[in-house]
Parts: C-alpha cells; sequence; structure tokens
C-alpha cells in the first residue's frame, strides 16, 4: 500500500511503500490487550512490602497466661488481631512479569502498526532533521495538527530533533527499536521517518 510522505513544514517528498503483512492486518483487539498487559506488568516495579509478624518490634513474650483471664488466647503482641502488629498475607517484594513469547511480542507490534493505519492516525515524513530550535519545532507540530504525537526515527534518533522536542508537551520520539505498543496506542498520532520504516520493516519480517 502506498501512503503520501511529507516534510516537517508540510510540503510533499513523495510516496513510499507500506508492507501489508505490518501495516495491513485487521487489529485485533485481544492481541493487543495481552502485549500491553506483558509490557505494563514488566515495568511494574512490585517493591511494595509489609511487616510480618517475625519482622515487628515488640516483644515476643505472651502476654498473660493462657488459662483463668477469661479472655481470649494470645501469644505475643505482634499477632496480627493488635494494632502494630505483623500484617497477614500482605504484599511482599516480587516481580509482576510474566512471559509472552517473541513472536506473540511481534505480532502485537504489527498489529498495533495496522491499527493506526487503519484509523488514518500514521504519517510517515521524509526525515526527523531540523534546526534544534524548540520554538520552531513548536509552530511545525502545531502547522501539522500534532497534539499527542510519537515520532518512530531509525537505527538512532536525530540528537538536534530530540534536543528541540524535549520541551514540547506530547512530542516524544524513539529509535526504531524503542518502538512499542503501549507507546504507539497511547498516542493520538504515529509518526514514522523513512529511514524507520525501513528499520521495523527489517525487523518485523
Amino acid at each position: 500500500m502506498k501512503l503520501d510522505v511529507i516534510k516537517l513544514d508540510g510540503g510533499k517528498a513523495g510516496s513510499v511503500d507500506l508492507g501489508e503483512e505490518i501495516f495491513g492486518l485487521e487489529p485485533r483487539a485481544d492481541i493487543l490487550h495481552r502485549v500491553v498487559r506483558w509490557q505494563r506488568n514488566n515495568a511494574q516495579a512490585g517493591t511494595h512490602k509489609v511487616k510480618t509478624r517475625s519482622e515487628t518490634s515488640y516483644s515476643t513474650k505472651k502476654i498473660y497466661r493462657q488459662k483463668g483471664t477469661g479472655g481470649a488466647r494470645h501469644g505475643d503482641r505482634n499477632a496480627p488481631i493488635f494494632r502494630g502488629g505483623g500484617i497477614y498475607k500482605g504484599p511482599v517484594v516480587r516481580s509482576h512479569g510474566h512471559d509472552l513469547t517473541k513472536k506473540f511480542r511481534k505480532l502485537g507490534l504489527k498489529h498495533a502498526l495496522s491499527a493506526k493505519m487503519a484509523a488514518g492516525e500514521l504519517v510517515v515524513i521524509e526525515d526527523a532533521a531540523t534546526e534544534g530550535k524548540t520554538a520552531a519545532l513548536a509552530k511545525q507540530v502545531k502547522n501539522l495538527g500534532w497534539k499527542r504525537a510519537l515520532v518512530i526515527d531509525g537505527a538512532s534518533v536525530n540528537e538536534e530533533f530530540l534536543k528541540a522536542s524535549r520541551n514540547i508537551e506530547g512530542l516524544d520520539i524513539l529509535p526504531s527499536m524503542g518502538a512499542n505498543v503501549y507507546d504507539i496506542l497511547k498516542r493520538d498520532t504515529l509518526v514514522i521517518t523513512k529511514a524507520g520504516v525501513e528499520a521495523l520493516e527489517a525487523r518485523l519480517k
């Protein structure tokens, strides 16, 4: 399939052929959901922790005798029933991540790219070359109508573009190897350079 290529100033720069097997799939929500869930679970720190009864700082002495008090039978003050005691079955430090095969992760990225293409939210630009000035780039982005956009460049990102885009709200840039389902789906517009298209097609074939 063909898609027009534009420049950052809005001018035309020819067209590019996009592979049907990457940009022309019928997007499946179940595949995208599984990949996004895998990404978010792996990103979760899992550092939440509570103290168990063996870690709280009370005496381990039995608080009163077993029989004859008329009260319940208790051991020490660290029991979960008491204020300041240990927590029963609370969260512990652990990993929330789970496995997902490489083939499925690759399929998820294809479906994310196809979803953007199908929604008309995919833009191909000639390159991400800019003079490195935030004001100039912000004006170009506004003229192009990009509110929340992700730019995917080739093997490495354009340093001048990266420098200029740092202080523009809603604009991010990633190298082609950093392209992922979550970042693509949460932006309104996906912008790919010609070098980025070639790199993605080489990565996903």
